[in-house]
């Protein structure tokens, strides 16, 4: 697909879920690499998980900010309320907007359905919004791996068939998706869907396997192993999730006119993934290796003792696999960082952080 490219200089940019994980190392990445413009921040800050972790984000995109050319503004609230989100649509006309504030999490999304409607489908219909009624250039937005549920082909492609998610988190990512689409039809915005698969890194989400697994062994607790260990996942560190988003930032679908005189929807949905499926025992054991190494846990820590082989569990599946070769044909990137290199960089900075 053409791209119309976007020069983020001097422009207004709109980043939702900062600081979340994801968010919060896309505002740094942006602060210090622009030299001129400005980066608004926008987050609810709930108490999905401890909120002194987005605390400690938000401290790292204020020390950032003093140090960039770029201004940063952070805005507390929610997607769902409309009148607060047109409010900071009109008063600082963002030309880049990137959505990826979003309630998170498979096996929350069971119990707590209510909450994924507000965030994942009113929110973002508040976003869509908005960028109907403003001039914006790019709308970027967080989908997930979760969409592709029990799919039996691998790699996942962006052409596999996603009518059939397996739990309410997978449902409201295709949701987005699709209304996406739709407004690119109907209103000409250039939009572009992110498939992210397994994020992790320093400062992550301690809902995330890796940290809560973390935490539970250095408290000597057991930690269960799902489908008995049989899972692959497709695992992808922080640092090349930003370099996918930023270089997408920049390439916008390009806007065309079709045969019957009206818009071709400038849409375009990516994976971004490492290609390289790790088999969970695996990445388990690399886990514990640099636990042991940053000093985390001690040398001679009874690994098999606090393990806890166990079915799968509601909404999951047992194996993630991306096929990204649509984003390096059309931005020239792929994952690269591996799971040694990635665990490494968040056993140490669970070191620093937790003492």
């Amino acid at each position: 697909m053409s791209k119309q490219t976007i020069d983020l200089n001097g422009k207004t940019i709109l980043v939702t879920g900062s600081p979340g994980f994801i968010g919060a190392n896309l505002v740094i990445r942006l602060l210090r690499e622009l030299t001129a413009g400005r980066v608004i921040s926008f987050d609810s800050m709930n108490d999905y998980y401890d909120p002194k972790l987005k605390e400690y984000r938000l401290s790292k995109i204020e020390e950032a900010a003093k140090a960039s050319p770029v201004s940063h503004v952070f805005i507390r609230g929610n997607l769902a309320d409309k009148t607060l989100v047109d409010r900071v649509f009109e008063a600082y006309k963002p030309a880049v907007v990137v959505n990826l504030a979003a309630q998170a999490g498979v096996r929350y999304s069971i119990d707590h359905p209510d909450v994924y409607i507000e965030s994942n489908l009113i929110g973002f219909f508040h976003i869509l919004e908005a960028c109907r009624h403003n001039p914006v250039e790019h709308l970027v937005y967080a989908s997930s791996s979760s969409v592709y549920g029990g799919n039996k082909k691998v790699p996942f492609s962006v052409e596999d068939k996603v009518d059939n998610p397996v739990s309410l988190y997978a449902a409201t990512k295709k949701s987005n998706e699709l209304l996406a689409h739709s407004y690119s039809k109907l209103y000409n915005i250039p939009s572009t869907g992110l498939r992210f698969f397994t994020v992790y890194g320093p400062a992550g989400r301690p809902d995330m396997f890796y940290f809560s697994a973390t935490q539970r062994l250095s408290r000597g607790e057991k930690i269960q192993i799902f489908n008995y260990g049989n899972c692959k996942r497709d695992f992808t560190y922080i640092d090349d999730i930003v370099e996918g988003v930023y270089r997408v930032m920049q390439g916008a679908p390009e806007k065309a006119v079709g045969e019957d005189d009206l818009p071709l929807p400038p849409y375009a949905v990516y994976n971004i993934g490492g290609g390289t499926p790790e088999n969970l025992l695996d990445y388990i054991g690399t886990l514990q290796e640099e636990l042991v190494r940053a000093g985390v846990l001690p040398e001679d820590y009874d690994f098999e003792g606090h393990r806890e082989l166990v079915g799968m569990q509601p909404g999951d599946v047992p194996v993630t696999y991306a096929d990204s070769t649509a984003l390096e044909r059309d931005y020239g990137f792929t994952p690269k960082i591996g799971i040694r290199e990635g665990l490494r960089a968040f056993a140490e900075w669970y070191k620093t952080y937790y003492g």
